[in-house]
């Protein structure tokens, strides 16, 4: 356990909810219809990023009108702490990308050092081509090594969490998206 029951709702007591539960899932119905559009014809191999992706992925494959395979990937800059750190792999992309088009999901796009690093290692692999998803793209006005192909929403630049995104290994289960508040 990260944090105590006691901490964690301490945190969300004192948080300000950005987007509701409504507004989180027109986002990903969205996001599923633009994916739907630009790949339809295709039969990509999804790979989510474990474990913030997994509430995004776990509602966005059922969306998503064509055939598919799906894997996961693990790495972390985060951890425990509010500020990414070294990347730390736990599972990497496997031989299966070789020669597919592969559609990456995360939860979110913040400083996109982790989206660049799968990216280049899935290109690396073989992939035809490697597009991104991401939930949430965070605004913080500076420049990102990676762009997502695809984006459910925009996110200020506060220390978010809900809806996949943890705060201190808590609240990814949260259906709407919150921010720390005084940061």
């Amino acid at each position: 356990m990260s944090i105590s029951p006691a901490a964690a709702r301490d945190i969300l007591q004192n948080s300000e909810i950005l987007f509701s539960a409504d507004a989180v899932q027109a986002a990903l119905h969205q996001v599923a219809a633009d994916i739907n559009a630009r790949l339809s014809n295709q039969h990509p191999l999804v790979l989510a990023v474990m474990g913030g992706a997994v509430v995004f992925a776990g509602q966005l494959l059922p969306l998503l009108n064509f055939p598919l395979d799906f894997d996961y990937v693990q790495v972390s800059r985060y951890g425990d702490a509010r500020h990414g750190g070294a990347m730390k792999w736990k599972v990497e992309p496997g031989e299966n990308v070789r020669g597919r088009v592969v559609l990456l999901l995360d939860d979110i796009l913040d400083e996109g050092h982790t989206l660049a690093a799968l990216h280049e290692r899935v290109m690396a692999l073989g992939a035809v081509r490697c597009m991104s998803a991401v939930f949430a793209n965070k605004q913080h006005g500076m420049a990102k090594p990676i762009q997502a192909d695809f984006v459910g929403m925009d996110v200020p630049n506060r220390f978010v969490f809900g809806y996949g995104m943890d705060v201190q290994g808590a609240w990814r289960n949260l259906p709407a998206i919150y921010a720390v508040r005084d940061e």
